[in-house]
């Protein structure tokens, strides 16, 4: 059964999961509170940090999952969802849990690379042979192409999406106005939006909606791995560098007695046998030394980080996500249109 197929573990799963280990009495667990398209990777991870833990510290540790889309857990987890770690997929996620004091204020500080293990970026996965032609943004905003993006409200993965292709606009285009029509157009030609990246895969490659899904490179990957002779995978000429976040949920380990041991946890996330399987799962490694092994994995790009076109990740959300945001004004005026 492929991993498409299966069951996928919603938030209320993942914090039952913890429940039936609560009878081993020598089996201390954790919680990782985790973003949608990360699944294949924690699935792996956690075992591997459980051995590790052994070998170490001669105690059993156990890591559950709970996936969802990132701004959904942290919502979850700023709502009583007893995570002991978090690691979603952008900043702002985190700065609201710190707004909440779930989390410490100065989370970026806590961990190395401003908190965040691995990177990845955003690419377009077409229809064998590219049909229709797909090799850059503008491509998406062509009258008659269907594209395929999470929600923006609700998605790291949509907000990545929205924020590279007006990226792109303002180097190519020039100005906040020729970027604006810009991303409406792309908006336009987007037939559903669904709540998290999964679900987007899941249209794309299963019930065929769409010519092109913009998501994360190792979905993408993913995706090409399975299904081979179905899908290409195209990297346009400049897209966003994404670097999910990682944070100890501090309320909730004070209370469980796992913050020592919820560190560990994120702090394995950055040495090499870690960073191996993070590139295995087709994220780009931090370490330089597992990146070197893996170069032929990851072509060049050229990105831009954030900061460089919207001053920080509070200013674009504000501007774009928030309730009347541009993204909001872009979706109406659309709808008084049709």
């Amino acid at each position: 059964m492929t991993f498409f197929r299966k069951a996928l573990v919603s938030v209320g799963l993942g914090a039952l999961a913890v429940a039936p280990l609560a009878a081993h009495a020598d089996t201390t667990t954790l919680l990782n509170a985790s973003y949608d398209v990360s699944r294949e990777l924690y699935k792996e991870i956690n075992p591997a940090f459980s051995a590790h833990w052994k070998k170490a510290q001669g105690a059993d540790v156990t890591v559950n999952q709970s996936h969802g889309p990132s701004t959904k857990q942290a919502l979850a987890v700023a709502s009583g969802l007893d995570a002991d770690v978090v690691t979603l997929n952008q900043p702002t996620d985190l700065d609201h849990l710190a707004e909440k004091g779930v989390i410490a204020a100065d989370w970026k500080s806590k961990f190395p690379h401003d908190a965040a293990p691995y990177t990845s970026t955003s690419v377009f996965l077409v229809r064998k042979g590219n049909p229709k032609d797909i090799r850059d943004w503008n491509d998406l905003t062509k009258p008659g192409i269907s594209v395929v993006i999470p929600n923006p409200k609700t998605s790291g993965n949509g907000r990545y999406t929205y924020l590279a292709a007006w990226g792109y606009a303002l180097e190519t285009l020039k100005g906040d106005d020729k970027a604006r029509e810009f991303v409406g157009n792309l908006i336009a030609n987007v037939p559903i939006l669904d709540g998290g990246g999964r679900g987007a895969t899941t249209s794309f490659t299963q019930r065929d909606v769409g010519d092109a899904l913009v998501t994360f490179e190792n979905e993408a990957k993913l995706v090409a791995a399975e299904f081979g002779d179905k899908f290409d995978i195209v990297y346009p000429s400049l897209s966003i560098e994404a670097a999910p976040p990682v944070a100890v949920v501090e309320k909730v380990t004070a209370n469980r007695g796992t913050a020592a041991l919820a560190k560990a946890y994120l702090d394995y996330l950055f040495g090499d046998e870690a960073q191996a399987i993070i590139a295995k799962h087709n994220f780009r490694p931090r370490s330089e030394t597992v990146l070197a092994a893996n170069v032929e994995k990851f072509p060049p790009i050229k990105t831009f980080k954030l900061e460089q076109h919207f001053e920080s990740w509070a200013k674009a959300q504000a501007d774009h996500f928030n309730d009347g945001g541009i993204y909001d004004q872009i979706v109406e005026a659309q709808a008084k249109s049709n």
